[in-house]
């Protein structure tokens, strides 16, 4: 599988109450793929998948299969602390109708380069899909190695890494050394750097509600090799990427902004609270001069 593009994970929208809005959901998904993106990943960070029931994940899985309808690939992550319970979401995954997998390293675990190897050996022998590796050593403690990439590599399902490390010499290294593993960005800030070393995709949860402004950026930078203008695509984002980044708001940012969007995302789950209002008056206007700007580089409506 090549992945080209822009991937987006999901968010999970809910009610009030906590519970699944399954309309917003609907919602979401035709808004991002009548907005062009090239990929949906289930079950990402920004899905709150670490927040949801086993039942919960699973019904996901299912559900978003019946509204993507294979418009556009689906990616399914599998993350989860326990082989046995990475093995058991990527087997249902299959069964879904999952195009290709997300397999990022068992956090909290603290694994050694082998033991994440043989951690997505074991997944990728109970589903057989084209896999994206997730290395985010941010969350998880601990880099995707040169021993773990040496003994994934050999799989020609590891087609892919979401870089996330936010190491520029790591970028260099992967794109000098391992070729034959895709680079995908994982880190917004650095999005034209990746473009600029050969990356074809951008997993980017800003996506979620600023679609238009990354596929931008994809297709200055990866179509058209235009990297004058592709500067200046991403000095226009760079403001909204350091909102979405301070403070530990993430997800709320990513679920307010596809709320301004129309879509009420409702609210993310507990540890996480809910922006409070100078947050959002913040996030919005980011937004607003973010796509009158781009609006202006590309002469589109963002």
């Amino acid at each position: 599988m090549q992945f080209e593009g822009i991937y987006t994970p999901l968010v999970t929208p809910y009610r009030t109450d906590f519970s699944l809005s399954e309309g917003a959901l609907a919602q979401t998904v035709e808004h991002l793929i009548d907005a062009g993106v090239h990929g949906i990943i289930v079950a990402g960070s920004t899905g709150e998948y670490y927040a949801q029931t086993t039942e919960e994940r699973l019904d996901m899985m299912t559900r978003c299969a019946g509204l993507i309808k294979g418009r556009v690939p689906m990616i399914v992550g599998t993350g989860a602390i326990r082989t046995e319970d990475s093995v058991m979401f990527a087997q249902a995954a299959k069964a879904a109708g999952a195009d290709a997998l997300l397999v990022a390293t068992p956090p909290y675990a603290y694994p050694t380069g082998r033991e994440i190897a043989l951690h997505a050996l074991a997944v990728d022998r109970a589903a057989n899909l084209p896999i994206m590796l997730y290395n985010y050593p941010g969350r998880m403690s601990v880099n995707m190695d040169e021993e773990c990439l040496d003994r994934l590599g050999r799989s020609p399902n590891f087609c892919a890494i979401k870089e996330s490390s936010g190491d520029i010499n790591r970028l260099h290294m992967m794109a000098r050394d391992y070729p034959h593993i895709a680079l995908s960005c994982g880190m917004d800030d650095q999005a034209l750097e990746f473009f600029a070393w050969g990356a074809r995709s951008w997993v980017c949860a800003g996506s979620n509600f600023a679609p238009e402004a990354h596929i931008a950026l994809y297709q200055a930078c990866a179509v058209e090799g235009d990297f004058t203008k592709g500067r200046a695509i991403m000095s226009a984002m760079l403001p909204l990427m350091r909102v979405l980044e301070q403070g530990g708001k993430f997800v709320q940012c990513i679920k307010y902004g596809l709320t301004l969007r129309g879509i009420d995302a409702g609210p993310p789950r507990k540890p996480l609270q809910p922006l409070n209002k100078d947050d959002k008056r913040e996030l919005g206007e980011v937004i607003r001069t973010m796509n009158t700007t781009i609006s202006t580089i590309t002469g589109a409506t963002t």
